[in-house]
């Protein structure tokens, strides 16, 4: 398989899994602000664990992102997704804050804090 195919695969599958995590993080935001407990809030928790220690062991990056750049990836800040520059400039300070909150309102919730 070529560099470029290679590449355009990494892409693909680090871009499913940025969708799966914002997905993951909004389900957690909306867990915690209504209470729903269910079989989709255990994948999204479970998740976003998987994420979370990926990161904490690659030093807080993707590795996918060095597999990007060893097929050929350039860098920025969307060279190893197809998602636009604008889209991930911002995203790990902005998606982290969201996690964070989702996580204090579930955790406050659980705890009978919030009706």
């Amino acid at each position: 398989m070529s560099d470029a195919r290679i590449l355009a695969l990494v892409r693909g599958v680090h871009s499913t899994v940025y969708i799966m995590m914002v997905a993951s993080i909004f389900l957690l935001l909306y867990a915690g602000a209504t209470g729903y407990v269910g079989p989709w809030l255990w994948v999204a928790l479970g998740l976003l664990a998987v994420e979370a220690v990926v990161f904490a062991v690659n030093g807080l990056k993707c590795p996918l992102t060095a597999l990007a750049v060893r097929y050929g990836a350039t860098t920025g800040y969307a060279f190893d997704t197809i998602l636009t520059e604008r889209t991930m400039r911002l995203t790990f300070r902005f998606f982290s804050g969201l996690m964070v909150l989702g996580l204090v309102l579930l955790a406050l919730r659980w705890a009978g804090v919030l009706g």
